[in-house]
């Protein structure tokens, strides 16, 4: 252990000595060959200008830069579109993995109300035989009259709902339809009342 202590203490010791080197010219070299640190190649700027010359573009780089000009517009447009359906693809799926987990612990008696409700769709699809309004109109009435006996109170809200919204859209048709009326009678007394029919 002493040997090895010895071995490595040595070169280790030496390591942290200082030393000064003098450097001395030859005997016979003049002291006017003497060069100063600003002369030296190292320090110095070189005399040339630089000027930077710019490569000429090839047959393929010009297709590519024409290829992306022609499909930027297209681009910016997916990206946009992606960037509003995004949100809206996110709570799609969040509402899909709701249901999803809401029918893994789904509450007693969901899946034969559940059945009771698309049998009624069913049915309302088969007295609907050839009206496609009929087809349209009955199915939903029927699921909602079914959906109505076993959730009364949603349905109740569910009317309400509807109902003032059948209202304001009836509303708006009336006045669309009353603007629409006295526009035609104007221009019928414009024409009435014009120097030619006199």
């Amino acid at each position: 252990m002493f040997k090895v202590i010895q071995r490595s203490v040595g070169p280790t010791s030496l390591s942290l000595l200082t030393f000064k080197v003098y450097a001395s010219a030859k005997k016979d070299s003049s002291h006017k060959a003497a060069v100063k640190v600003n002369e030296l190649s190292l320090y110095s700027v070189p005399e040339g200008q630089s000027k930077y010359v710019e490569e000429p573009r090839t047959q393929l780089e010009e297709s590519i830069s024409h290829l992306r000009h022609y499909c930027e517009p297209y681009t910016s447009w997916c990206q946009e579109m992606y960037s509003q359906t995004k949100p809206k693809m996110q709570s799609l799926v969040q509402w899909g993995l709701d249901s999803y987990e809401y029918l893994q612990n789904a509450p007693p008696g969901f899946f034969p109300r559940l059945g009771v409700i698309g049998f009624s769709g069913v049915v309302g699809l088969l007295l609907a035989r050839g009206s496609k309004i009929k087809k349209l109109v009955y199915p939903p009435v029927f699921m909602g009259l079914a959906a109505s006996l076993y959730y009364p109170q949603q349905a109740i809200v569910f009317v309400q709902v509807s109902g003032e919204k059948l209202y304001d859209w009836g509303l708006r048709g009336y006045i669309v339809i009353e603007d629409l009326w006295k526009e035609n009678i104007q221009k019928s007394e414009n024409v009435k009342n014009s120097p030619g029919n006199k």
